[in-house]
């Protein structure tokens, strides 16, 4: 296991600063804190009835608890934890001499609480190199670009030939979408994941998983038996060798491009490092009318340092007017060594003509078939099902006037509607949770995806 994490230096550092028992040492260890905090709270009980407070001792014996919890889950004792939980416990002391029983008693608990926080991880963003090449190698994953995100920690096998972006919070270890690099590695890859998550007192849960990748969570995650398959939307993904805008089915989209046409808008395609600093100047403009493009969110779909060229492999698609000012763009990251396409973001002006995104994606096309790409990946679609179906329950349609209702805030059903355009629905996406962890899996998840990153300088 040491071999597999050569180059999670992050993992490293915490794993010297930190005390991990082993089996032989945490279950006789487990056994004597029950036993104690069961000693603990007969005596204060007793004290109690001959009028004397021993009210400390049911603290001591919460907080045992809360260690006997955390051995059980295999969480390591870290450093800063220890550190932290030492000054809770000299508040304790402080506050019971003080005459202050409540504080002093809620300190008291909350030290073995404190002690067996979950271990958290680092961002790696000095891997994206590593990861980079490993993308480039991954055939048939929409969401392959995506693991260039900066906040994201990895975890390599020892061959360095596959990997497992992943964020801890709240003792979870989000998993963003399918391994990356060479598929024959990843039933193993997954397996040891499995293992060292445990061995760190995390439990795992994965966001975005394909069919294949959610069959192999389920059966190679030996350590993590129980994980639940819930599928949450659809990749969409334009077959470039096929792809035509032929027939009735096509006809929003044709009506869209041509309007463009109308207006005289051009398109150009240029890799993201080729941007010259007042063109990237003149984007970001664009995405500064939103109020909102600086700060990043998400986790799973979508990439961060906006057109800084630091992630290699990005492509932009300009859209100009007809008088050659730029009025939108599309950035898209690559896989497969260049031969299929992920949509990242599309921003567009608040004047800029309908159909500009449609165009633009229409005229990508064209250029993949002159350029070697085969897929195009223009979104992951939330739902679909929900907004296709006509003749609902009541229970989703329900759910379908929720989502009607929060589409100014979250644009479900908007972006559906765009998508369709381009028949164009792929495979299923899943999550992948077990229910005794419910309520953290999804406070990690939603945190992650939903709550802004810090505002890139």
């Amino acid at each position: 296991m040491a071999e597999l994490n050569s180059a999670v230096s992050g993992h490293r550092t915490y794993r010297q600063a930190a005390l991990s028992p082993t089996r032989a040492v945490r279950v006789p260890l487990i056994a004597v804190l029950l036993l104690v905090g069961v000693v603990l709270v007969y005596a204060a009980d007793r004290a109690a009835q001959e009028g004397v407070n021993r009210g400390w001792f049911v603290a001591v014996s919460l907080s045992g608890l809360f260690v006997a919890r955390g051995l059980h889950l295999r969480r390591p004792i870290t450093l800063p934890h220890f550190t932290i939980a030492v000054i809770v416990l000299g508040v304790s002391n402080v506050a019971y001499r003080g005459e202050h029983p409540g504080v002093g008693f809620v300190c008291l608990a909350s030290t073995g609480f404190i002690l067996m926080l979950p271990q958290s991880t680092r961002a790696q963003p000095e891997q994206r190199f590593r990861v980079a090449a490993l993308v480039d190698q991954t055939v048939g994953d929409p969401l392959a670009p995506f693991a260039l995100h900066s906040s994201k920690t990895y975890f390599f096998n020892a061959n360095s030939s596959a990997a497992i972006g992943y964020r801890t919070r709240f003792g979870i270890a989000v998993v963003a979408g399918d391994p990356i690099g060479n598929s024959t590695e990843f039933p193993l890859l997954i397996s040891d994941f499995s293992e060292f998550a445990r061995n760190h007192g995390w439990r795992i849960a994965v966001l975005g998983a394909s069919p294949e990748v959610t069959e192999l969570w389920r059966t190679r995650a030996a350590d993590h038996h129980g994980l639940h398959a819930i599928p949450i939307g659809r990749d969409v993904v334009v077959d470039v060798d096929t792809f035509d805008m032929v027939g009735r089915k096509f006809r929003n989209l044709r009506q869209a491009v041509s309007r463009t046409h109308n207006f005289g808008v051009t398109t150009e395609i240029l890799p993201e490092r080729e941007l010259t600093p007042q063109l990237r100047d003149t984007l970001l403009g664009i995405v500064d009318e939103w109020h909102s493009g600086r700060q990043t969110r998400g986790f799973s779909m979508i990439l961060d340092h906006l057109l800084d060229g630091r992630n290699p492999g990005m492509m932009v698609v300009l859209a100009r007017d007809a008088d050659g000012g730029v009025v939108g763009f599309q950035r898209y990251g690559a896989a497969n060594h260049g031969g299929e396409l992920s949509l990242d973001v599309p921003w567009r002006r608040k004047d800029a003509p309908n159909g500009l995104d449609e165009r633009m994606i229409v005229d990508l096309v064209g250029y993949g078939r002159e350029h070697g790409v085969h897929r195009i990946s223009l979104a992951f679609a939330a739902f679909p099902e929900l907004f296709a179906e006509k003749g609902r329950s009541r229970s989703r349609q329900a759910i379908y006037v929720a989502a009607r209702t929060l589409d100014p805030l979250i644009r479900l059903e908007s972006l559906y509607r765009f998508l369709r355009k381009f028949n164009a629905f792929g495979d299923q996406r899943y999550v992948l949770i077990r229910w005794r962890e419910i309520v953290f899996t999804a406070a990690a998840l939603l945190t992650l995806e939903f709550v802004p990153h810090r505002k890139q300088s």
